[in-house]
């Protein structure tokens, strides 16, 4: 089975992507660091290098500081497929990002994009 195309692209190709998107819809460069901080573990400091390296989407994830274990709670869709029913875990995480992304053009805050667990 070949791999898909987007796991071999730069993830600074896409990167200003996901931050137009945003920037389109009123919200910042720092709300999508937030994310990308919340999914994968990194800081600005560890963002940039990877950027700077020029890594590919798919070392950009698989080399992730840390991916957050509340992850599994983003559901829903992106480009018509349900994200929590993808079965390669690769393509799941990056549309995991896209998900939040998507989320955060629509205007949702950032304690419900972040899936924040209330107190128990």
């Amino acid at each position: 089975m070949a791999k898909h195309r987007i796991y071999s692209m730069s993830f600074g190709t896409i990167y200003p992507l996901y931050i137009a998107k945003a920037e389109k819809k009123g919200r910042t460069k720092a709300e999508v660091d937030e994310i990308i901080s919340w999914l994968f573990g990194y800081d600005v400091q560890t963002l940039q290098e990877a950027l700077d390296k020029g890594k590919s989407f798919e070392d950009f994830i698989k080399e992730s500081p840390m991916k957050n274990p509340l992850r599994s709670l983003i559901t829903g869709k992106v480009c018509g497929v349900q994200v929590d029913t993808i079965e390669d875990p690769l393509m799941r995480e990056i549309r995991y990002l896209d998900k939040l992304i998507d989320e955060l053009a629509k205007g949702k805050p950032m304690e419900k994009i972040l899936r924040s667990v209330p107190p128990t």
